[in-house]
């Protein structure tokens, strides 16, 4: 299964001292490190990366699933007390493009306090137990979360709402008095303007997940052609299970850019 992990450690060497035996774990073949950084909360609320280790598949953080969460640890005051609205919303998105939901990141957040320091991974596992014992004999404290694409399911009510809403006001439009129309109009254009730049954004977004599962794919099959037995068929195991939700996340995206190419067909025919 792919999840979300996050170690709090009480100070920053517990923090790469956990760090080296996740990594222990890696080339063991317990568990597969997709991505993983080392972060420290400061004083003042914001996140430190202390350490982005390169030889990941995913080799930077920007736009990954653990930069997402990262942003979101580092966002205004805790979970939004005393935030503005906007800075609320982008931890909100940050949380969901990481594949988490909100009581995660409010359970993390509440133990990742200022000067305390933590390690944030991408991961593969079959079972908790050997992330728990090695983590538990370093003194950390273990967060996980099964990765979910609650993002796709946001982008697609968003996009069902902006349609549903140009919907009504073109029904408005046909009905309304001259002096109304422009007005109506104007609403409609902004709407639809709102409407592609969602669309062009589950595209982008739709590239970047097919460019991260590809690379997580790639490092797998390469540590499967060098293994044997059991450790081998678990690497198998795991590319199957990536490629299944890759498919699942891809099908749902491409539904939401084939929608409106129907809809834009059927405008022209009208």
């Amino acid at each position: 299964m792919e999840e979300m992990l996050v170690v709090v450690f009480d100070n920053e060497a517990k923090a790469y001292e956990g760090a080296r035996s996740l990594n222990q774990l890696d080339n063991e073949g317990s568990i597969t490190i997709h991505a993983e950084s080392v972060i420290k909360k400061n004083a003042d609320g914001t996140v430190s990366v202390l350490r982005t280790d390169g030889e990941f598949p995913v080799r930077t953080i920007g736009g990954t699933a653990i930069g997402a969460l990262i942003g979101a640890l580092g966002g205004p005051v805790g979970f939004g007390i005393g935030a503005v609205a906007g800075s609320f919303a982008g931890m909100m998105g940050d949380l969901y493009a990481a594949g988490v939901n909100t009581d995660f990141g409010s359970d993390v957040a509440a133990a990742l306090t200022p000067g305390k320091c933590g390690v944030v991974a991408d991961v593969s596992e079959e079972w908790v137990t050997p992330v728990d014992t090695r983590m538990e004999a370093v003194g950390g404290v273990v967060f996980r979360s099964l990765k979910s694409a609650i993002e796709d399911d946001l982008r697609a009510r968003d996009v069902a709402e902006l349609k549903q809403e140009i919907a009504q006001l073109k029904a408005e439009h046909a009905q309304a008095q001259a002096e109304r129309k422009a007005k109506i109009q104007a609403r409609i254009d902004s709407l639809n303007a709102k409407l592609q730049t969602k669309l062009e954004q589950a595209r982008q977004r739709s590239e970047q997940i097919k460019a991260e599962t590809e690379a997580k794919v790639q490092a797998l099959q390469n540590r499967a052609a060098k293994a044997q037995g059991d450790a081998k068929k678990a690497f198998n195991d795991r590319v199957a299970q990536i490629r299944g939700q890759y498919e699942e996340r891809s099908k749902k995206l491409r539904n939401l850019a084939a929608e409106q190419l129907r809809k834009a067909a059927a405008n022209i025919e009208a």
